[in-house]
């Protein structure tokens, strides 16, 4: 079994046409979420807050510069994700495309590498 980060992305029109019917997306992703949970491959599922509450701390000068959101020079914005424990990629990919989502919006699949994986200290 593999971990795998499935990040969900979405613009300002996505984002906008999610709001529009949340009731019916928010009964759509719980369904998704339950599937999941029978299936034994959630470990974990969140939802960010809104860009315009968040801050980006930007580290490409001397110190680091914090500036408030929303982020209007943002394409994309990373709205949450799901955490799965797959078989494979393919698996991780075919539950990707499952996912509640507003037309525009994009889902990233991205594995989570092991502990076994990561350089450690002094090697």
């Amino acid at each position: 079994m593999a971990k795998y980060l499935l990040i969900m992305r979405g613009t300002d029109e996505s984002n906008a046409a999610m709001m529009a019917d949340i009731d019916e997306m928010m009964a759509t992703t719980r369904q998704f979420i339950e599937e999941m949970v029978k299936a034994g491959v959630l470990l974990a599922a969140e939802g960010l807050d809104d860009p315009g509450q968040g801050v980006v701390v930007d580290f490409s000068g001397e110190a680091p510069v914090v500036t408030d959101g929303p982020y209007g020079e943002t394409k994309e914005l990373f709205g949450g994700f799901f955490l799965l424990d797959v078989a494979s990629k393919q698996e991780a990919v075919e539950w990707a495309k499952r996912v509640p989502a507003a037309p525009g919006a994009k889902v990233e699949v991205r594995r989570v590498p092991g502990s076994d994986e990561v350089p450690q200290v002094g090697e």
